[in-house]
């Protein structure tokens, strides 16, 4: 099945919680300039609304992805509460 690279290392919102190795879930990710949905799979259980970086195309609108936090995010966080 050929990959889809455009979706990887984008970062997306998961639609539907991920169940871990129980099965897949599915996400909406901004690519192309537009938004599109994919079944996503990860490694650990993610809900509903948790954001998300694509790490790898599986092929046939399929990803894996892991739960992302920005790292800047923190850094942000610091600036305001002073």
């Amino acid at each position: 099945m050929p990959q889809d690279e455009a979706v990887i290392g984008c970062i997306g919102k998961v639609l539907i919680g991920t169940r871990g190795t129980g099965g897949p879930g599915e996400v909406l990710v901004p690519v192309r300039g537009g938004s599109e949905t994919f079944i996503a799979w990860s490694d650990e259980p993610l809900p509903t609304g948790a954001t998300v970086l694509v790490i790898e195309s599986r092929g046939c609108r399929e990803v894996g992805v892991i739960e992302w936090r920005d790292p800047l995010g923190a850094i942000g966080d610091r600036a305001d509460a002073d």
